[in-house]
């Protein structure tokens, strides 16, 4: 089992400052690549994130920070290193990374999202890209939403690993008195998960746009998370329980939080905003908008009816009417 050592966040929005926060609690030092200096400059100013979550406070002697030209340097001084970019941006950053800089590292994807115009999960990447051996690849996943975690309220996340002594190493560096940490073999189905309920997600919120009530969006739930099981289940099929909080859990925060941005993006949709409206007023990644499209063209493979993540790839790809689109598929409902 690789030791956990030095753990290094790359990735500076939310999500990552809210696992940075949390790996803290554990570990007295950090490293965290952060892109632009000027955002280096105004965190060791505040003490905090200067341009997400306020509210999560830090000691930056406890942390180095990486940015610009030293993503290898990083990537060298770390031991674990926490993959937390929006997934659009994963294979930019990635690119610039040397297979000599990632070898022998632990590498943890906590990125929710699939490798764009690759449509491969981020774990597939690693291991044809770099040569990552799968034992040295973690995801984790659950319902954990950044601005909950940043008021140390009760969270829940999974670690998955092939290794399991593996997945428990790195789960222990998260666990403190408000995140529980479990630990799961479901490489696969955890990211699968992460990218479908996102989508499902902003269907939720096109049908609150909408002003469909809370009885219709019970019954697009249950009939997501069956969609999410068969998905799943015809990608990778073993013994998993899709109602424990990585799957259905995280499916249910994403659905309906105020916190979530695919919900916020499909409600304006749902209202009658344009994509690319919708994408400027909220000025931060809705993952869900390209998870569709790379579910679409990853399930062209294999031919599962999945009739939400169509019909929300209609919407935003096709321009399809959301009214007569989620009237259409409501019929078909159980």
């Amino acid at each position: 089992m690789k030791p956990i050592g030095r753990v290094g966040i790359l990735g500076s929005g939310s999500w990552a400052t809210a696992l940075a926060k949390i790996v803290l609690t554990s570990q007295p030092h950090i490293n965290w690549y952060v892109r632009r200096s000027e955002q280096v400059k105004g965190f060791l100013k505040l003490g905090h994130n200067p341009n997400y979550l306020p509210a999560a406070e830090f000691d930056t002697d406890n942390i180095t920070f990486f940015s610009e030209s030293d993503i290898n340097s990083f990537f060298r001084a770390s031991d674990t290193i926490v993959l937390v970019t929006p997934s659009p941006y994963a294979k930019s950053y990635l690119k610039k990374v040397r297979k000599s800089s990632m070898r022998d590292k632990l590498i943890v994807n906590a990125i929710k999202g699939i490798v764009p115009d690759e449509n491969m999960l981020v774990s597939d990447y690693l291991m044809e890209e770099f040569d990552v051996p799968k034992e040295l690849i973690a995801v984790v996943g659950g319902p954990c939403h950044a601005e909950e975690v940043a008021r140390h309220r009760r969270s829940y996340l999974t670690v998955a690993c092939k290794n399991l002594k593996q997945a428990e190493a790195f789960a222990e560096v998260l666990r403190n008195d408000f995140v529980n940490c479990v630990t799961t073999n479901d490489v696969v189905g955890v990211q699968y998960a992460s990218v479908l309920k996102n989508i499902y997600a902003i269907a939720a919120g096109i049908c609150n746009g909408l002003q469909y009530g809370d009885n219709f969006q019970s019954v697009l739930i249950s009939n997501a998370i069956a969609e999410m099981n068969n998905f799943v289940n015809a990608v990778h099929l073993i013994d998993r329980e899709i109602t424990d909080s990585v799957y259905l859990g995280d499916l249910l925060v994403t659905a309906y939080s105020q916190f979530s941005r695919n919900r916020t993006f499909g409600n304006m949709i749902g209202r009658g905003y344009s994509v690319k409206a919708a994408q400027t007023e909220m000025e931060m990644i809705a993952e869900g908008y390209f998870g569709a499209k790379c579910v679409r063209e990853v399930n062209a493979r294999y031919q599962v009816n999945i009739p939400i993540c169509d019909m929300v790839y209609e919407i935003l790809y096709e321009k399809r009417d959301a009214t007569e689109a989620i009237l259409e598929l409501s019929k078909h409902f159980k």
